[in-house]
Parts: C-alpha cells; structure tokens; sequence
C-alpha cells in the first residue's frame, strides 16, 4: 500500500507538512505529494475500503489500515492549521483528488455520523433537540466510509448537548483538535509504534450505519462488545449510563456531564481513560 521510498505515502505527507516553515503548505508540500501519488495509483488502491465489505479480513488490509489512520493524521493537522495556514478549498483539493466527497450541508440536520459538534450555543430551553447552525469544516466519505465528520456549530437543549462537554470533552478516536483535548491509541508509542494504529471504520449503507466495525485490532471471530452489557465493560465505563455510552461511541465524546460524574472522579482522573474502542452495536440500533 506505502511507498515509502519515493515518499508517496501519508506518514510522508505528514512528516513533511509538520517539517514546512513557509505560508504556502498546499503549493510546497500537498500538490507535489499529489504529483507523485496521483500517477501511482494511491488514489485508486484506497478505493478497497470504500465499500462494506469486510475487506479488513483480507491479506493486505492491516497496510490498508495503517494508510488511513496515517490519512486521517494529515486531516487532522490540516484542520488544525484552519483558517490561516490552509483553506476549506485546499482541504477538498487534496481530499477529493483522492476519490472522497464533502459532507458539509450547512440546511441539513444534525447526524452525529457525518457531524462533530465543534460549538454549542445552549438555549434557554433544556429540551430543545440538536440542531446545525453552521458547518465550520467539511466532513469526508470514501464511498460508504466516513473518513471525516464535518465540524459544525449547534444550538442545543443542556439535556441533549451541554455546552463545555459536548463541545470541550475529549474526543476518542481522534489524533488533534484545536482548543480541544484529544484521545487516539497512537497516543503515548513511539516514533514508528504510533504509525501501526487503524482507522475507525464507520459505513453508512443501504441497511443502516456500521459503526466502529473491524475494532482496532480486531481478529476474525471476535465478538462485538455491546456498550450496554455490563461484562463486556471497565470499572469506569459501567459507571456511565447506557445512554452515555451509546453517545460516546457515535458522537465519539460526551455530550453532558455524567449521571455519575462524583463516583468517577473519586477514583482520580478518567475522562481520557475511558475504553470504548472496541464497542459496536448491530445495525439499525442508535
């Protein structure tokens, strides 16, 4: 999948984009990096992972794996960079080239699928649903595949999304953020380690949303592990509600303080020790 020698690889992109002192990263780093993948075929070997179709059980998917979680790195730095070092524009220049489609349709509604809430403007009335106000990035899809949630601002009831959590917690499954505290499983390995972490897969398909469905590290033949089952959970994790841990795995965060924000706090702290990575729910279940 990498071609690391001739630098047609995402660790590269990466590497060479944290390395970039200059104003110009799209022209100086991104389109060169294009110029070589592009004739190469990256583009079309991601492909593989487009589709729902238990692809990360073949012989070459953990390469496969690690080229997108090494992706989702330069996403991650590139919005990080957002507005001043790089544009929206640039974002999809580099993205769509690779085959990928924005999410950004700031008149739909809020799905926590395609939408990170980055704001929360909490109204007076605490029932009040969640809903988009403005999309402050575009999210991304690989045919069926989430790469990206687009970050959005939204008005919300203190019972559906509470201002400083939803929007302040940390979030799992993700590398950096601006202004944002951030939970990956590269975090903490060393300087190759870190590279051999596996993107999150969500599909959105034809029969509903698979979320999280390979489990980073997952074997074929694993069990999914149910957020609502008590025995497949931590300490900590029991402590939350079913409905908190439901939230976590699809908004990939809290949305309100815990029921049972005392009890955790007594044992130090855990709002980056929670273990959700390998949680899942059948199709159709929200």
């Amino acid at each position: 999948m990498t071609n690391g020698a001739d630098g047609v690889d995402a660790r590269a992109l990466y590497e060479a984009l944290l390395d970039y002192e200059g104003a110009e990263p799209y022209t100086a780093v991104v389109a060169p990096w294009l110029d070589r993948a592009l004739p190469e075929g990256y583009h079309k070997r991601l492909t593989t992972a487009a589709w729902h179709r238990e692809w990360w059980e073949g012989p070459d998917r953990i390469e496969l794996h690690w080229e997108l979680y090494a992706l989702s790195r330069v996403s991650d730095y590139l919005l990080y960079l957002m507005p001043d070092g790089f544009s929206a524009q640039e974002y999809l220049r580099l993205f769509t080239a690779l085959g990928m489609t924005p999410v950004e349709d700031s008149e739909a509604a809020f799905d926590p699928f395609h939408h990170e809430i980055a704001e929360v403007e909490q109204t007076e009335d605490p029932q009040q649903p969640i809903r988009l106000t403005d999309v402050r990035w575009p999210g991304l899809m690989l045919g069926e595949l989430l790469f990206s949630r687009a970050g959005v601002r939204v008005s919300a009831g203190a019972h559906h999304a509470q201002r400083g959590i939803a929007d302040a917690s940390p979030l799992y499954w993700t590398f950096r953020r601006r202004n944002r505290p951030t939970v990956d499983r590269s975090h903490g390995w060393g300087s190759n380690s870190q590279w051999r972490t596996e993107l999150r897969l969500d599909y959105r398909t034809a029969t509903g949303d698979h979320l999280n469905v390979a489990g980073d590290g997952a074997i074929d033949g694993r069990p999914d592990l149910h957020p609502d089952h008590p025995e497949n959970l931590g300490p900590d994790e029991r402590l939350l509600t079913p409905t908190e841990r439901r939230e976590l795995l699809r908004h990939r965060s809290l949305l309100r303080t815990p029921e049972a924000a005392d009890a955790l706090a007594a044992s130090g702290p855990w709002e980056k020790d929670l273990y959700p990575w390998e949680w899942r729910l059948p199709v159709g279940e929200s």
